[in-house]
């Protein structure tokens, strides 16, 4: 029921793509590598198609900050905070300033991180509009916040209800009382998906879309499933990421309670503990001097690099599981001749001198080891191979036949298996020996 347009370097295109468009019914947000462009374009249009002002609705995308963190060099806030104060007559319903918490999630935060990260971008907004004099509860409002919703269900449920809290505690903070109610969009992650067995994205996006609407979000964008090797995903990737939710809402009724999760004991504390968690990163950047100092100092990310490093020794012991990837992989699929297609926009105007918070998949280092032994079996026509010897009756053997199998397959290693007697040296070099431990 709504757009987001995203948007190259011809801004002037928007007028185009919104042909047709009913603006007084449609919400419309735009994301751009220019971002003042893109919004003056968006409020341009507006006024081609003489939509009246209260039916304006959207966001123009404006988040300078989140251009700083992703690409290392940022324009100045200024602009963007000028076309905002702008648009917040033009459009008062549409919310002119974003603070993407994608950018700290897809570079590999914990949920705490980028829920206190992006508060503070949020709040580093509101004092920039207060101090062009924009009323504080005026200022609450105009800030849309972007979270990324993934295969944890209960955590991104939790994740969205902890940031309301938090932009509560900011409202009252700032002396807006009860005002200042945070504007949710939920973007299906884009570090959950994977290159090898794509059709389980479809799956991962699924759950990603029910917990943001369980979670409150008042938009949702899901992911194709094959974004990862057709820029956009093919007509058949959009028409089930849109599916997904016409379902959810139309089929399930998913809009139909509020707070569908409220009440649940796990639920309630797991949001009391996140939004504790976020609080005293809020509090611990706050003390320093704020986000764009932490950013420029490198604070940021050297605590996303210690993140990564624990996450990463979760997938490589399988404690965090990677259906397709590092669980019930498909053996027979090849997939190095397949480019990976993540873009990465890095600003160079401005001034440079912050690393940026460049985007980790979850499964890039199983997916590089995988794309190793595709390389092989294409250039040598064989794929690498282990020997498993079945050591004593089938009973004995059988489970960690089936363990070492499984194992061999999420690196791309085909395994034979046969007695010791029918061990082959020219079919492989490498022997594992399956079987009971009284066996062994």
């Amino acid at each position: 029921t709504g757009l987001l347009v995203e948007l190259g370097d011809d801004t002037d295109a928007l007028g185009r793509v919104l042909d047709g468009v009913h603006l007084e019914m449609a919400p419309v947000s735009v994301a751009a590598q220019d971002q003042v462009a893109a919004a003056r374009a968006l409020l341009a249009t507006w006024d081609a198609a003489a939509v009246a002002s209260t039916d304006r609705r959207g966001c123009l995308g404006l988040d300078p900050l989140g251009v700083l963190a992703r690409g290392g060099a940022g324009p100045d806030v200024a602009p963007a905070i000028e076309v905002a104060v702008g648009a917040l007559a033009a459009a008062p319903h549409c919310r002119p300033l974003l603070a993407d918490g994608s950018v700290f999630h897809d570079a590999g935060a914990t949920p705490a991180q980028e829920l206190g990260w992006t508060t503070v971008v949020g709040v580093e907004y509101v004092r920039a509009l207060v101090a062009a004099g924009v009323d504080p509860s005026q200022a609450l409002g105009a800030v849309e916040f972007r979270w990324s919703a993934d295969d944890d269900q209960f955590g991104t449920i939790a994740k969205l209800r902890a940031a309301r809290l938090l932009w509560s505690r900011v409202a009252v903070l700032a002396g807006a009382g009860g005002g200042g109610a945070q504007r949710q969009h939920a973007d299906s992650s884009r570090a959950m998906l994977t290159r090898y067995d794509p059709w389980v994205n479809a799956l991962r996006s699924t759950i990603a879309c029910f917990a943001a609407g369980v979670g409150g979000a008042g938009s949702v964008t899901v992911r194709p499933h094959d974004e990862l090797d057709v820029t956009g995903g093919s007509p058949l990737g959009r028409r089930l990421a849109r599916n997904t939710q016409s379902i959810l809402l139309m089929e399930s009724g998913l809009d139909k309670v509020a707070d569908l999760a409220g009440g649940s004991w796990y639920v309630e504390s797991l949001t009391d503990e996140l939004a504790d968690r976020a609080w005293a990163r809020v509090q611990a950047v706050e003390a320093d001097g704020g986000i764009e100092r932490a950013l420029r100092a490198g604070t940021i990310q050297e605590l996303i690099d210690e993140s990564v490093a624990a996450r990463r020794e979760r997938l490589a012991t399988r404690d965090r599981p990677l259906t397709g990837v590092t669980e019930f992989p498909d053996p027979d699929e090849q997939r190095a001749a397949s480019p990976d297609r993540r873009a990465v926009d890095v600003d160079t105007a401005g001034e440079v001198g912050v690393r940026p918070l460049l985007p980790r998949r979850l499964s890039d280092d199983a997916e590089a080891r995988r794309a190793r032994a595709d390389a092989h079996a294409i250039a040598s026509g064989r794929r690498p191979t282990v020997f498993l010897a079945a050591l004593g009756s089938e009973a004995e053997s059988t489970p960690r036949v089936t363990f070492a199998r499984n194992l061999l397959a999420v690196g791309g290693v085909d395994a034979v298996t046969g007695g010791i007697e029918e061990y082959d040296p020219s079919v492989s070099s490498v022997v594992c020996l399956c079987s009971s431990d009284g066996r062994y």
